[in-house]
């Protein structure tokens, strides 16, 4: 049967991320996916000026008891960027209602990179985004969004397993059963993520041959994938290896076009591979 996901992230006209993103993956992986918007912007917000953006705080709940009074299930819910402390809140009233004792529910705590918080949200944005992980799964941060969400100070890396575990078992003690902890590295050569299973203690890393600077939306771009193959079947550890390389491969077809990295990276070319991989379960 056809599996369903149930995608709530922000629209950005331009600049592949979010929702542009999410939508085409996760649909490849022969998954179906139904959206809702939280916001919808002419493009996303990293390195553009002048951009428009229309807040649908007030449509979500709305949208979400007009799908209840349909009777839809759904086999995972999946968040990424919101943006206030209003829209967190709203999250957990819709995973109130959408939740049945079979799905699954993926947050992506999207609020900060590179050592700090974006600009677009207050200090304290990490409290409302811990309880929102509480209610979770599966949760997919970066180093920084672990950091803040944990309560430690960030240090850069290469990182050593030690730290890393730690930090697994830290952020698993906000609630979530499974982590999946992006921008890990031990040495230059190689980048990926760690994942963690605290009912196993288990802890497996993906990595991936390291590709020098910074490309909007690849932390999209990892989640969606991710979350495409634990719904095919696979597990934790495979799926985050799934995504380390499906990734790190869009990311070089990028760099080598030479395309400018505000626009996004080519992951649309390797669709097609994924495809093929993930129907292999």
């Amino acid at each position: 049967m056809l599996k369903r996901i149930a995608a709530i992230h922000d629209i950005s006209g331009f600049g592949k991320c979010s929702l542009t993103v999410a939508l085409p993956i996760i649909s490849a992986a022969g998954i179906e996916v139904s959206v809702i918007p939280t916001a919808v912007l002419s493009t996303h917000t990293g390195g553009f000026a002048g951009f428009t953006y229309r807040d649908l705080t007030e449509d979500i709940l709305p949208i979400t008891d007009h799908w209840c009074s349909l009777g839809l299930k759904f086999d995972a819910l999946y968040t990424g960027f919101l943006g206030s402390f209003e829209q967190i809140n709203i999250m957990g009233q819709v995973f109130d209602r959408l939740r049945t004792k079979d799905n699954l529910i993926l947050v992506d705590p999207v609020m900060a990179d590179n050592g700090a918080l974006y600009k677009v949200f207050p200090d304290n944005f990490p409290d409302g985004m811990r309880k929102l992980c509480a209610k979770a799964d599966i949760i997919v941060p970066n180093l920084t969004e672990a950091a803040l969400l944990t309560g430690q100070d960030y240090i850069e890396g290469p990182y050593s397993q030690d730290y890393i575990k730690e930090t697994l078992k830290k952020l698993a003690a906000l609630g979530p059963r499974r982590i999946v902890l992006t921008g890990v590295y031990f040495s230059d050569s190689e980048l990926g993520a760690a994942s963690y299973d605290s009912h196993t203690g288990e802890v497996d890393y993906a990595l991936s041959p390291r590709i020098e600077g910074f490309y909007h939306g690849t932390g999209d771009v990892f989640a969606s994938v991710l979350l495409s193959a634990v719904l095919r079947g696979f597990s934790l550890a495979e799926s985050a290896q799934i995504a380390a390389d499906f990734t790190a491969r869009s990311i070089e077809r990028t760099r080598l076009a030479g395309t400018d990295v505000r626009f996004g990276v080519n992951f649309e070319e390797g669709l097609p591979m994924l495809m093929h991989r993930l129907m292999q379960k």
